[in-house]
Parts: C-alpha cells; sequence; structure tokens
C-alpha cells in the first residue's frame, strides 16, 4: 500500500448549498470525452451541425430513429440479419425495436478477446480469495466451454437458467455462457433467505441453476448448502443443479445430484473453438430482472437482448465514460442491475473489477485498497456507504494513491449535495463525481452525466440521452424549475418486454402507465424530481413515499440529509400514512447512537433541524426510537412496505424477509402496529 502525500483540504461546511459549483471540465476531458467523439460523429456522418450536448440530447429524443440508428452503427453492432426497421411506432407498451435483427448479448461482451487477449478482461477478489486477473482469452474460453456444455445437458433458447451466485468470475462466466445458448438468464445473490429466492425463481422455473456452497461477509461464514437444497426442492423444476465450491475450495460440493463447476470447465472433451454464439430475434428475451422490492413484492421484468445491448453501450460509453481499457470497480450484489452493468464494461474492451465481501469489514479500506491495487479509473458505490464513511471521518487520500482514479458513480439512493462534496475533499480535487438514475426496468439510467458539463452538488447533470425524460404535475403539465413526477414520454430500446405471470400485461400497464393515461402511453417511474432551466436534475426521493403535509409534497431525502445531520441520529426512516377518515399521520423512526435516549431535548433539537434547514411542514408527528431501520439487500430503505404494514397491510404480502438486508427489522414495526392499532385506525 502506497500513501499518498499530504494534501491540506478546508473543513467540510456543516451543510452544502444545492448546485454549489464543485468541479469544471478542461478543454482536454471535454474534447476527448467518448459522449463529444460521438457528437462530432454524428455531426459528420449524419450531416447536422448539433453544438453540445444539449443539442445531442434534443436530438436523440425528437428523432429516436436516428439516434439509435446511429448508435447501431457507431459501435457496429453485429447481427446475421440486417433490421427492418428502428422502431415501429412510438407506443409504450409494445414498442418493437430493430425487428429482423439477429443478436447476441454476450457475442459482444467477447468481441473484443482477439484485440488484446492477454490483457485482463476480469480483475476479482474477495474475502475468500487473493487479487486475481482473468484474460480475455482465458474468459473467452471458459464462457465457449461452459456453454457449450450447456447444450449438452440440453439447454435451449428460450430456457431459463438461474443463479445462486455471488460477485465472482463464474457468475460472469456463467451469465455469459447462458446468454450464448440463447437461455434466458436470472440470477439472486446468496445473501438471498431460500424464500426470497424461491418467490422470484418460481416465476421463472430455471432448468438449470447455479449455486453456491457459501460464502464469506465482514469476516464471518455463511454455510449455503441447506438454502440450495431448500431452493431446489421448493422450486421442483430443476433439472441440473452446477455447484460451486467457494467456500470451501478444497471439498465437492456435497448437494444431492450436483455437477460440479469445475468438473465442466475441466472436461477434455469440450471444443470451445468449435462454438457458436446464438442470435435470436429482437423479442427474444435476454434475462429476467426482479425489482428491489422497496414498494412492495419485486417485479420479474423481461429485457431483450438488442434493447439491453444498444442501451448499455450507450450508457456505459457516453454517460460512464468507458472505453478499452478502463477499469471500472462497483460495490454490487449479483442480484442487483449494477452488476449487469458492471459486466457492461466489457462492451467497450474495459476491466470489470469484481469484489465480493463487506465494503466496510474489516477497515473502511476494502475498497480504496482495492481501487488502488487494480488502479481503477471508475468507482461506483451508494450513497449509503459514502455517508457511513463521513461519520467516520475517513479520508481515502491519506491513505491511497488514487490517481488513476477519473470517475465517481453514485446510485441505488438520492445523493445529498454533502455526498458529492465529500469526495473532492476526502479524495481528490480533480474528479468528475456523478449520481445517476434509473431503474431495474430499464437495466440502465434516465438521469444521468457528461463530463463536458460542470458537476454541482446534489445535481444530477443531465437527462440521458435516448430518453424523453420530464418532470409533470399531477394534472400532467410540464414543471421546470418545480418538483414534480419524474415520467417518459416516449419509448426506449432497453424498457421491458413486458412483466412474469402478466399474460394480458395488465400489471405493467398498472405499474407504469395508468397515472397518465394518454395515447401513446406515458411512463410514470415514481420518482419525485425537479429539472432546472440549465437542463440539471434533482431526485427528492419515491413519489410514492412522498409526505403530504397540507397539500404540500416533501420529498423524504431533504428530511434525511437534515436529520441526520444530528450527531445522535444514525439512521432515520420517515412515512406517510393516511388513515380512516383522510387523516394524515406523519411517523418518524429513528436509530439513535449507543446509549443516546430520545429525550424532550433531543426531540426539540431535531424539530428545530428541520424547521431550519428546511420548514416546519418537514417536522414529523411523532418519533419513535427504532433498533434498526429495515433495507432492501440493495440498500433501499423501505418506506412504503414500512407506510402500507402501518396502514393494515399483511407482512408477507408488503415486502419480502427474505430479501431484506436486516430482516429482524421490520419485526419492530409489526409489534408497533400491534400495539398502537387503535391510534393507527383512530
Amino acid at each position: 500500500m502506497s500513501v499518498a502525500p499530504q494534501q491540506s483540504f478546508m473543513p467540510a461546511p456543516p451543510s452544502v448549498l444545492e448546485g454549489t459549483l464543485l468541479w469544471t471540465p478542461d478543454a482536454a476531458r471535454i474534447e476527448d470525452a467518448p459522449v463529444e467523439r460521438f457528437r462530432r460523429w454524428v455531426n459528420a456522418h449524419r450531416g447536422l451541425d448539433l453544438a453540445d450536448y444539449d443539442a445531442l440530447w434534443q436530438w436523440s429524443v425528437s428523432d429516436l430513429e436516428a439516434f439509435w440508428s446511429a448508435v447501431w452503427d457507431y459501435y457496429g453492432i453485429r447481427s446475421t440479419t440486417p433490421y427492418r426497421q428502428v422502431l415501429d411506432r412510438r407506443v409504450m407498451p409494445g414498442a418493437r425495436w430493430f425487428e429482423g435483427s439477429q443478436v447476441n448479448y454476450a457475442e459482444h461482451l467477447l468481441r473484443h478477446e482477439r484485440v488484446a487477449p492477454d490483457a485482463p478482461a476480469l480483475l476479482h477478489a474477495s474475502e475468500l480469495r487473493p487479487l486475481a486477473a482473468t484474460s480475455w482469452r482465458e474468459l473467452g474460453r471458459q464462457v465457449r466451454r461452459l456453454a457449450a456444455q450447456l447444450r449438452r445437458l440440453g439447454v435451449r433458447p428460450g430456457d431459463h437458467v438461474a443463479a445462486y451466485l455471488p460477485n465472482i468470475p463464474e457468475t460472469a462466466i456463467a451469465m455469459m455462457a447462458s446468454v450464448a445458448v440463447g437461455a434466458v438468464w436470472s440470477a439472486a445473490s446468496p445473501e438471498f433467505g431460500a424464500n426470497a429466492v424461491i418467490d422470484r425463481l418460481q416465476q421463472v422455473r430455471p432448468k438449470v441453476l447455479f449455486a453456491v456452497d457459501g460464502y464469506r461477509f465482514g469476516g464471518r461464514d455463511f454455510d449455503r448448502r441447506d438454502e440450495v437444497r431448500r431452493i431446489c426442492d421448493g422450486l421442483g423444476c430443476v433439472e441440473r443443479l452446477i455447484g460451486v465450491s467457494y467456500l470451501r475450495p478444497q471439498q465437492r460440493f456435497d448437494v444431492v445430484s450436483a455437477l460440479s463447476w469445475t468438473d465442466l470447465l475441466g472436461d477434455p472433451d469440450t471444443d470451445d473453438e468449435a462454438f457458436e454464439f446464438e442470435r435470436v430475434g429482437f423479442d427474444h428475451p435476454l434475462w429476467v430482472l426482479f425489482t428491489s422490492g422497496t414498494t412492495g413484492l419485486p417485479k420479474a421484468t423481461v429485457h431483450s437482448h438488442v434493447g439491453v445491448l444498444l442501451e448499455h453501450y450507450k450508457l456505459t460509453g457516453f454517460h460512464v465514460g468507458i472505453e478499452a481499457g478502463t477499469r471500472a470497480l462497483y460495490h454490487s450484489t449479483t442480484g442487483w442491475m449494477m452488476w449487469n452493468v458492471l459486466i457492461a464494461t466489457l462492451l467497450h474492451g474495459g476491466t470489470a473489477v469484481l469484489y465480493d465481501g463487506s465494503p466496510i469489514a474489516p477497515d473502511p479500506a476494502v475498497l480504496w485498497r482495492l481501487a488502488e491495487q487494480t488502479r481503477a479509473e471508475v468507482f461506483g458505490v451508494s450513497p449509503a456507504y459514502v455517508q457511513i464513511l463521513q461519520r467516520r471521518d475517513y479520508q481515502p487520500q491519506a491513505h491511497f494513491e488514487l490517481d488513476a482514479l477519473r470517475t465517481v458513480l453514485l446510485t441505488g439512493a438520492p445523493s445529498m449535495p454533502e455526498t458529492f462534496t465529500w469526495f473532492y475533499q476526502a479524495v481528490k480535487r480533480d474528479l468528475w463525481v456523478t449520481s445517476q438514475s434509473g431503474g431495474t426496468e430499464a437495466v440502465s439510467a434516465f438521469i444521468a452525466a457528461t463530463p463536458t458539463k460542470p458537476v454541482r452538488a446534489g445535481e444530477m447533470q443531465v437527462r440521458a440521452l435516448g430518453m424523453d425524460v420530464h418532470v409533470w404535475d399531477d394534472d400532467g403539465r410540464e414543471r421546470v424549475d418545480e418538483v414534480g413526477e419524474l415520467v417518459l414520454t416516449a419509448p426506449f430500446p432497453s424498457m421491458p418486454l413486458r412483466l412474469l405471470d402478466d399474460p394480458d400485461g395488465q400489471r405493467y400497464r398498472e405499474a407504469y402507465f395508468q397515472t397518465y393515461p394518454r395515447p401513446g402511453g406515458v411512463w410514470h417511474h415514481g420518482d419525485y424530481m425537479k429539472l432546472t432551466a440549465g437542463g440539471g436534475c434533482y431526485i427528492y426521493g419515491r413519489s410514492d413515499a412522498m409526505l403530504n403535509r397540507y397539500g404540500v409534497c416533501i420529498g423524504t431525502a431533504e428530511i434525511y440529509r437534515s436529520v441526520e445531520r444530528v450527531e445522535a441520529v444514525v439512521d432515520s426512516l420517515v412515512v406517510c400514512c393516511e388513515m380512516a377518515g383522510g387523516r394524515i399521520f406523519i411517523p418518524m423512526f429513528l436509530r439513535l447512537a449507543p446509549g443516546v435516549v430520545l429525550d424532550r431535548a433531543l426531540r426539540e433539537r431535531i424539530a428545530l433541524q428541520l424547521r431550519t434547514d428546511c420548514s416546519p411542514r418537514h417536522v414529523p408527528d411523532q418519533m419513535y426510537v427504532v433498533d434498526d431501520i429495515p433495507y432492501t439487500l440493495t440498500g433501499k430503505k423501505m418506506e412504503v412496505p414500512v407506510r402500507n404494514l402501518l396502514m393494515g397491510g399483511a407482512l408477507h404480502q408488503v415486502a419480502s424477509r427474505d430479501a431484506m438486508m436486516n430482516p429482524a427489522a421490520i419485526d419492530w414495526f409489526v409489534r408497533f402496529r400491534a400495539d398502537n392499532l387503535a391510534m393507527l385506525l383512530g
């Protein structure tokens, strides 16, 4: 480990004004940005005169067909047959993209194999394994060998293959091999309990299941063999179980009838050179991803090869800045869409850095040490992780040489202005800090970033190319510099083909299109957002978790930002319960520092902080101390499930315990509802 020279920084102010200018790109950074190179290419090859990013975005949404065909040509998409048309009609749902094409997503992930065969495609480490590299040549060989074995096992295009695996190379290889033969991929990370996995995978009914024997997190070993048995018994459809001996590498995977990963990959009769990718049609499913469960039980979203391929080239290239040789480290589990985005780094010839383990144990240096060792240029984490480091006053710049680091990607929750500022004070001055927002439903971002614009505290820089994003009020009127609902008024390639267990599409329409029932469809995403006159964006939380105080809508993110500035408060959750007779009840639940008591003085201090930072309307009706705040496994506060639980919903209908980071946390709220039923119903 090297130590960076000490630098002098001003201490962080107690609060940072939203929109404060933090970083401005220099001329060289702008000139060399992939999105800027694309803009110049479009002007040269399409006879346009697009002056800057804003002009490029406007063209990308006003002429969808021309934009997406340009992305296709720019990245040289490989298709057995030419597409007949880019888009059949501008309707949501039901838009058909690139009909006539035949592509394979995995083939494109490996297309750089022969460019630099000995360069690392994957760098990987975990609490069980030291840092190692998998070259492009070795990655391609293993993917083709496993894909050939899947075909031998009877896996055919359209069959479902699932994984119960952590963020290790085997998972990336299994995904690519499954997709390579036209199978439909699904994954659940091994932190999920058996019931949560069964809830998800029984919808896809996988023919083959990859599973791990266990994993290590925070220094503690978790044996998952019993969970694997329960999953297989509960599903009743798994014909082949393929076991990965990860926790016990010297022992065979001893779940009954399991095939060995090592034996499959080491079969001398497998000729990977003869393998051919299964190129599939425009509407062939690529994978089924499950939403995080912040608004209830997860939805199973089905995506296409061609739609995700185009979207991932655009997102990772233009909005993250990935190109050949770029090394990207995102801390993610395999059950979160950001894992899929991380693997998409390979599309450009970049290197994906995988880490399986706790980001803060045994110390907060884990990810920063890995970033230094791998010379990561792109670093992706959640705002919640940054808040932990802020509370510990951790300064990575004092311990590590991070000269390679250029880009930060914050995702998973709204980022506060202080989160942005921390990177410039604690990491390095010359840094493109981005916060981007989208969803599992798109496997991408609606609100994104560009290195050609300045970074302002708390601001998401731009609307993503090809995403016709607007802010509307309840009556469907456009709003600028005001808070409203995030909507999309035109289709995009990676939108779901459908939801599973939804044969007539009714659940899909109800989930995204019933709020604004207009001809052609309007996608209502459920995020509360402000779009500035300059094109910047701010997300204030889920609109279905908004607090409605005397007709004024309040975003939960701004409340958390204020309350958690109080030193005694470790974490918080606030919900808006609409009770019988039209009564509104807004309770706040607080996790306090050890030894702290929620007495009258602390209540008044919290209320004063909210009134000072926000307004009197932001002060809750009541405050309660809880042992813990419930989170999904992807690190999102479970506001809507808690609200629905307090309003009378059954626990099994509003949340899945096995899909929670801390299942015991929800039990407090179950008891709270039982103990306060008269008050809640009154």
